[in-house]
């Protein structure tokens, strides 16, 4: 695979200004005005914004839970809402990755099937009961996390780091299939991944920096245990793997902060 075909540059910077507004382009349904020629010649070398953009539907899911709270509606209330908003701004855009995932990963037969199945826009009973346990899962762990000290910074932290997974599964795994969304941004370079990463850890020791090693650890667990099964079921990732990583990796650290936070 060529320089040109990943998109990536040795000379070119590490961040760019267009990076953070197609970051928000690509992962959200906000009409961000975008350089395209720009943001299309930085490729996979912009992924380090994906994280910077999860601070937007996790922030709106924060003030869309408070404002529930403060208008008297209960905790599971408040976090529906909380969950409604931040699917609404993200175009059900990683929901989605993850009810193909399930579906593609238990419903194919051999690799080709698998990426056949993912593909598909249908969705089969793999995926319906991951959404459903997934959105159960979101909403409890929201449920028990708005009402403690400390949530707002909790919930960004969450936004943020659920999406740092996508940059590492990105460089770290190959793109299984030659079209979609994965292939045409390309192979996130290690430095690329490496700013991410720092940003979620930045991030979480400016807002919980007690919760760092426990947040780290059990996002890993989850990510890592879904990058060994894209690899040995469909030889890579996909656009639907990195936004099943980020579903698993945004319950795995709504669960840590809701743990975590209640015993303070």
């Amino acid at each position: 695979m060529t320089k040109h075909d990943t998109h990536t540059h040795d000379d070119a910077p590490l961040i760019d200004p267009v990076d953070v507004p197609a970051a928000l382009g690509l992962l959200t349904r906000l009409p961000i005005k975008v350089d395209t020629t720009r943001a299309v010649a930085r490729g996979a070398q912009a992924a380090w914004a994906w994280p910077v953009a999860g601070l937007v539907p996790a922030g709106l899911a924060a003030v869309t839970g408070f404002a529930a709270l403060g208008l008297g509606a209960g905790p599971i209330w408040a976090a529906t809402l909380a969950v409604g908003a931040q699917v609404m701004v993200t175009g059900a855009m990683h929901e989605d990755g993850l009810a193909d995932t399930a579906d593609g990963l238990w419903g194919g037969q051999d690799t080709a099937r698998r990426l056949e199945i993912m593909k598909d826009s249908r969705i089969g009973a793999y995926g319906v009961i991951a959404l459903i346990l997934a959105l159960l899962l979101r909403i409890s762990a929201l449920a028990a996390l708005l009402p403690l000290s400390g949530a707002f910074g909790a919930i960004l932290v969450c936004g943020l780091v659920s999406r740092v997974p996508m940059v590492i599964l990105m460089a770290s795994l190959p793109n299984a299939r030659k079209v979609g969304l994965a292939q045409s941004v390309g192979r996130v370079p290690v430095k690329t991944a490496g700013l991410a990463t720092a940003l979620g850890g930045v991030a979480t020791l400016i807002f919980a920096p007690w919760a760092l090693l426990a947040l780290f650890f059990w996002i890993a667990v989850p990510v890592l245990a879904l990058a060994a099964l894209a690899r040995t079921k469909i030889g890579g990732q996909t656009g639907d793997i990195l936004g099943a990583s980020q579903q698993l990796s945004e319950i795995a650290a709504l669960a840590v902060f809701a743990a975590l936070l209640s015993q303070t």
